[in-house]
């Protein structure tokens, strides 16, 4: 893989990333209040978690050949769509938002089974 075909993936990980310290650190200091107003700190946690845990994944799946276009692309959309109407949620109290959340945690899935599938056709070529 070119280093030019890198930089879009690589730059989306690393975005990610620092987004999500960067919302992790700014939900217990700057929006404290807020949260607590909405009782929406675990709602916020939650986010946070699901964001970060994903990075390593698309910082992984970018630094590959070719990058696999469906399972990056599932993972970003379901760290968007996931955390990111959670994190809305949190500072608006609006609930609807949380009939987002699982459209992004089936997307999140989704790419989970992509590597697992992946690795089970790797296996079977391997045999």
């Amino acid at each position: 893989m070119s280093r030019r075909a890198a930089l879009p993936g690589l730059f989306l990980a690393g975005a990610t990333g620092f987004l999500g310290i960067g919302f992790g650190a700014f939900g217990v200091h700057a929006l404290k209040g807020v949260l607590e107003a909405h009782h929406a700190r675990e709602i916020w946690n939650t986010a946070v978690l699901y964001h970060l845990v994903h990075v390593p994944v698309l910082l992984w799946l970018a630094r590959e050949q070719s990058i696999p276009r469906i399972p990056f692309l599932c993972f970003a959309f379901g760290i968007l769509l996931f955390s990111g109407s959670l994190y809305l949620l949190a500072v608006t109290g609006f609930t609807w938002l949380g009939a987002i959340t699982p459209i992004g945690g089936l997307l999140l899935m989704a790419g989970w089974a992509w590597i697992a599938w992946s690795g089970l056709r790797s296996e079977s070529r391997a045999s």
